[in-house]
């Protein structure tokens, strides 16, 4: 059996593999991840979501499937408020010495 080997990635998956705005990908992903997970609680369907977003129903399945380049993370925010959820945005100084500062969505 021969060993396999492996690299370590870092917290952005997006950043290890060299995407373009890779830390903005990372944010729109984590958004993504949101709204689906309040769109399966709800059992909202992607037409209804559509509705309430203002976009047409093709594009939040793509959104879903990973294709959400068109879409800017203030829209996303925008889409979580359409789902009646509270956007809080907190600037706070970066106190951890091992990594660079970074966005997070929690």
């Amino acid at each position: 059996m021969s060993k396999k080997e492996y690299e370590t990635g870092g917290r952005n998956v997006f950043k290890d593999i060299g995407v373009p705005d890779a830390e903005e990908h990372f944010v729109k992903a984590q958004l993504v991840f949101k709204i689906d997970t309040i769109m399966k609680e709800r059992s909202l369907k992607q037409i209804q979501a559509a509705a309430l977003f203002g976009v047409r129903q093709p594009d939040v399945s793509k959104m879903l499937r990973g294709e959400f380049r068109q879409f800017s993370v203030e829209r996303l925010l925008r889409f979580l408020v359409a789902l009646d959820q509270d956007v809080e945005i907190v600037v706070k100084p970066h106190r951890d010495r091992n990594n660079a500062p970074a966005l997070h969505v929690s």
